[in-house]
């Protein structure tokens, strides 16, 4: 960019750093909302609470199923897949 250019688009300027800052959290959420770490250490978590008592088969059968269906989105997005 010129130095005109420059000068002429200084007025956007807070306006470009708004929105650069706004990708960066979109990116930052997008990154930890498709982490499936968390995913499977629910999945971890959820077994031990089967094999422990603490729940039933269905509300183990029914939860599981969510985060399986969860992490197949992840998965599918890391594939670059969206569906």
């Amino acid at each position: 960019m010129g130095l005109l250019t420059q000068l002429a688009t200084l007025p956007l300027a807070p306006v470009r750093g708004a929105a650069w800052v706004i990708e960066r959290v979109v990116e930052a959420a997008e990154n930890e909302y498709y982490d499936p770490r968390p995913v499977e250490r629910e999945l971890a978590a959820l077994e031990r609470r089967l094999l422990a008592g603490e729940i039933d088969e269905e509300t183990f059968d029914r939860r599981e199923d969510e985060l399986l269906d969860r992490l197949d989105e992840i998965r599918a997005r890391g594939r670059g897949n969206t569906a």
